[in-house]
This record gives structure tokens, sequence and C-alpha cells, in this order.
């Protein structure tokens, strides 16, 4: 409810009615001097009460942004916590940035099982005055298991995925899911985040918040301290990425060779989401999406975004690209292990992606599209019937249903 008040203003008119400009010069003096002689005129004529029409002020109501979000809190080890949330920047562009508070202890803390709570202090400047205590995680009595922190682990791989968010083809996620599942095999977990597209780990509420890109380091981060101690490696990439192993490697294999590092990032493969090969059988609709989608960007030289894999224990934060707050080396020449092929933004098409259709070019040629040269690579294709049969021995044929 607003109330508007009138303010009174009968004693700035003068009574008797003011003289006009002829009127007798002393009197008008003595009014002018009497007037300002008022000590409660002077502060109604003060700037603060009366002001020039063309003067804005600003008067702020309430709170712009939250000290800190809490987005999640866990055990990382014996003696150490992470505490994963936003917290306000409001002088640098977006209004949260992603923080995470790592805490350890000289000591193991709730090491008789007795139950305990984690107290995190905010504060909102430099001064030690000012500040908010809230309890970032509470431990329930024997709850605390030392040796889940210690391997072996429940799962070999785990899949940390990134915000999905608006109108997702139902076609392609299914396609992801079954070359994955197939990729890393049974002793693999998968954990995705729905920011408003599909049905998975709700984080919808983090749209109250403004940061990066739906809150993509916050997720990653969330996910990474999560699930820090279940699995052997994280991979950390998007549902419009399939990873791919070139010459008939194994994924043992390869991360046998890497065991050494604590991580590894991924070279992209870039595909064209668009353009498909001209075929007599025609039946490209019934082809899934990286079956059919076979012109690979040909352009080098470029650095293009790559992804990577972590073994989390020996990692404090993370990022959408890599991390770089690890224990242990990091190596990128991978080329010639592991890549991943990347089809940018096919997953937002909910109709026919193949748009653009060519002949099948001579060995090498290049095929020009959008004023970019594409070359034929049929790598993904030729896995195709592999992934079908699996995905039919699992959940059974999903193809006329």
């Amino acid at each position: 409810m607003a109330v508007w008040q009138l303010q009174p203003y009968e004693f700035l008119l003068c009574s008797p009615p003011c003289p006009l400009p002829n009127s007798s010069p002393s009197l008008l003096k003595k009014k002018i001097s009497s007037f300002y002689s008022s000590s409660s005129n002077l502060s109604l004529l003060s700037s603060s009460s009366i002001s020039s029409p063309n003067l804005r002020t600003f008067r702020s109501y309430g709170s712009a942004a939250a000290l800190f979000v809490q987005m999640g809190a866990y055990r990382g080890g014996a003696n150490t916590f992470a505490v994963v949330g936003l917290a306000s920047k409001p002088t640098h562009g977006r209004v949260y940035t992603v923080v995470v508070v790592n805490c350890t202890f000289p000591i193991v803390p709730n090491a008789d099982n007795a139950g305990g709570r984690l107290f995190l202090y905010a504060y909102y400047t430099h001064s030690p005055r000012r500040y908010e205590k809230f309890v970032g995680l509470e431990e329930a009595p024997n709850s605390f298991s030392e040796s889940r922190f210690h391997p072996p682990f429940n799962y070999e791989y785990l899949y940390c995925g990134s915000s999905l968010y608006g109108n997702l083809s139902a076609s392609r996620i299914r396609e992801w899911i079954a070359y994955h599942a197939h990729f890393f095999g049974p002793s693999s977990h998968f954990v995705f985040h729905d920011a408003g597209g599909v049905s998975a780990e709700d984080i919808t509420a983090q749209a109250e918040y403004d940061g990066y890109y739906y809150n993509q380091f916050l997720v990653v981060n969330d996910c990474l301290h999560h699930f820090r101690h279940a699995a052997n490696w994280t991979f950390f990439f998007d549902v419009d990425e399939y990873m791919y192993l070139p010459d008939g490697r194994t994924l043992e294999a390869v991360l046998a060779q890497l065991s050494n590092y604590t991580q590894f990032t991924i070279e992209q493969n870039p595909m064209s989401s668009s353009l498909c090969l001209k075929e007599p059988s025609n039946h490209y609709n019934r082809e899934w999406g990286f079956e059919k989608l076979v012109f690979r960007n040909s352009i080098t030289g470029l650095r293009r975004d790559r992804k990577y894999a972590i073994q989390a224990k020996n990692s404090f934060a993370t990022g959408v690209h890599m991390s770089e707050n690890v224990v242990g080396p990091t190596t990128h020449k991978t080329e010639s292990m592991i890549r991943y092929y990347h089809y940018h933004n096919s997953i937002n098409v909910l109709s026919e992606p193949c748009q653009v259709f060519v002949q099948m070019p001579k060995r090498d040629d290049s095929t020009w599209h959008d004023n970019i040269p594409y070359l034929y690579d049929d790598n993904m294709k030729r896995l195709a019937a592999k992934i079908k049969r699996f995905e039919d021995q699992t959940i059974g044929d999903l193809r006329d249903k």
C-alpha cells in the first residue's frame, strides 16, 4: 500500500497576502527578514526537502544480492570438507561467482562418530565485525566411514554433466545415453543436471541467481565434490559430444597409459550438425544423429575447446574445459589415444537435423558449405549398428515405440 501525504504549506504564504512589487520596500524587506530568521523555515527549504525537477534521487530497498548461496557441502576425506556455492560480486558484471570453500583440519572431526556440524562464516567486508554464520554440513551419528575415501570405489567411470536447459531432442539424448553406456560399460554412473530441459537432478532453482551460462561452473564443481570418491575417473563433457577411441583402442588400455596423470584433456573433432550425405536409399530419417552427420570441419590451426577426465580425488575445484586446482600432472597429448566428436547445438533441433544433402566426395576432397571446408568422416557411423544392438539387448527395441 502506498500513502501520499500532502504537506501543509500555509506557513510559506504571507498573511496578509504578500505585497506586490510596487509595495513598500521596507515592508517587503521586513517580511523577508522575518521569514529567514525562522529555523523551521530554513530546514524546510534545505536541499534535502525541496529539490530541483532535474535532480534525480536514488533510494535502495531490500537486498540486491545474497551474500552466499550454498548448493552443496561434502566431506572430501577424513579431515577435509568442501562447501560449494555462489558469492555475490555486484561490481563485476554477473552478480554471482562460484566459490568452493575447502576446509582442512589438523585432526579428524567426528572421529568418534557421535555426529557434528560444520559451521561456515561469510563476511560482508574485510572487517570481522559483520558476518553470517550458518551450518554448512551436519553429520548424523554413525554416518562417518573413512573407508569410502579409499579404493576400491563403487565405479570405474563417472560422468558429470553440465546444465541441461531448453527444448531438447529426446532422440538425440537417447542416442547419446546408449552410445556412452556402451562406451563406459557396466561399471559407470551418469549424473545429469536439469536446468529446465529434462527430468534429472533438478537444479532449476539456480535460475534465481545470475551466474555464468546457467551456473555451469557451479554445477560441475558440485558434481566433482559430491562424487569425488565414487569412481576412479570422472569425465566432463556435454551431451552433444561423443567420446571416441581411434584405431580400435579400448578405454581400459588408454587409461592404463594415462594412470600416472591426475588429468588429461581431449581434443575435438567438430562436426556439421546439418550437412548429410545424399544416398539412393533415402532412409536418413531412420538413422541416428551421429550415424548420418558425417562431415567434419577440416579447418586447421584453430584452438578448439577441449574436454577432460580427472582423478577426482586429487582435485579441489574444476572448470568446464579442465581443472587448474589439482595435485599431480596434467597431459594434453592424447589425440592419438582418445578424441571427441562435437555435434554443436544438435540436441536443440527437434526436427530432422539433415538440412543440406551433398554427393559422396572423392577421397580426401573437401565439401564446402557456408564457406567452411568439410571432410567425409564415417568413424562414428561405422559404430552405429553395434550401439543399436547393444541398446536392443539392454532395454529392448525402442525403434517402433
